[in-house]
């Protein structure tokens, strides 16, 4: 896309960006699932946290002054903290295909995967698991599915959620750049705040939409008076979280891909309203695979690739909930039942 305007890549899709694979898995019953994000090799990866209740696996880890530089996958799962073990199942995936960190021949490798999880346990699926959670088999099931569709709405770690008042689900978005890079997010929407403007249906993202991705309707219904949030939940439904990856690329160090996590935070304040809540866990990973040589002057172009990851992120959020459909057999307010 050399010397062309920029514009989202041909699926819409963080598998836009070349070497990643994303495969998904979900529990009807339990009304739950998991994301693995999957780069085809071990690949530079950071993480912000910015939430006030996170509940995340291997994030420090992720800090350049310490040992491990890359990771083999990103794991997003619903769950609350039994979802971390979506990451279980995915080292061992990993681990018995020999991918992984290591420094001694003959010594089995340890694939590195930090992953986040978002609570959707009141959402009316059955929970009584006693002893065995599904999460370690449902990571397995998604990171053995990794391939470049990806199923937005209803599905993954996003099949239990619910952002604000109205169904929550996975979404996602690219841009390529005009000089060639590409930028893409994918994220499980289940925020305590909401994603669309106070009476109507406008989503707050709507500045940003490409090509009428959710819906087209313009942003002339945005209007925000003081303290008035719409569709948010309420003060007593406390159990929320908004987790994400967006990937470049570019060729970035461990700081440079902090950078652009840090950057990439704004998405979300950019399509939620309120955001960052002290019982919010939002996260968001950000993931170099690099295929491109960041360009001169570095500082730059790493500003351009955090800014159009933070617009990559806020599409994927109203495109999650733009896409989300009913749990079967159940009723729950979708975007698609709003009035026009």
């Amino acid at each position: 896309m050399d010397g062309k305007s920029p514009g989202p890549g041909p699926r819409n899709l963080i598998t836009d960006v070349p070497g990643l694979r994303v495969g998904q898995a979900q529990d009807v019953g339990v009304r739950t699932g998991v994301t693995v994000i999957l780069p085809d090799a071990r690949a530079v990866c950071a993480a912000d946290v910015r939430g006030g209740a996170p509940g995340t696996r291997e994030t420090d880890a992720l800090a350049p002054e310490n040992l491990v530089d890359a990771v083999d996958a990103v794991v997003l799962s619903g769950g609350s903290v039994y979802g971390l073990a979506a990451a279980d199942g995915v080292v061992a995936w990993l681990g018995a295909r020999g991918r992984g960190f290591g420094l001694v021949e003959g010594i089995p490798k340890s694939p590195v995967v930090p992953g986040a999880i978002l609570f959707d346990m009141a959402n009316g699926g059955d929970k009584g698991w006693g002893e065995e959670p599904p999460y370690r088999e449902l990571g397995r099931r998604a990171v053995a599915a990794a391939g470049l569709d990806v199923e937005l709405g209803t599905a993954g770690c996003g099949y239990g959620a619910m952002a604000g008042g109205l169904k929550g689900g996975v979404g996602s978005a690219s841009a390529v750049m005009a000089d060639g890079y590409t930028v893409g997010a994918i994220v499980g929407v289940n925020s305590w705040g909401s994603v669309i403007a106070p009476g109507g249906r406008t989503f707050w993202a709507a500045p940003f939409e490409l090509e009428d991705e959710f819906g087209g309707l313009g942003s002339a219904g945005l209007r925000a008076g003081p303290d008035e949030w719409g569709s948010a939940k309420r003060p007593a439904e406390q159990r929320n979280t908004t987790i994400a990856c967006v990937a470049t690329d570019a060729v970035l160090t461990p700081a440079q891909a902090k950078r652009v996590a840090v950057m990439a935070q704004d998405g979300f304040a950019r399509a939620i309203r309120p955001v960052h809540a002290p019982f919010d866990g939002d996260v968001v990973f950000a993931i170099s695979t690099g295929v491109r040589p960041l360009a001169e002057p570095a500082p730059y172009a790493l500003a351009r690739l955090g800014a159009l990851a933070a617009d990559c992120l806020a599409r994927a959020v109203a495109r999650g909930v733009f896409e989300a459909k009913p749990w079967p057999g159940a009723y729950v307010p979708c975007w698609r039942d709003l009035a026009d």
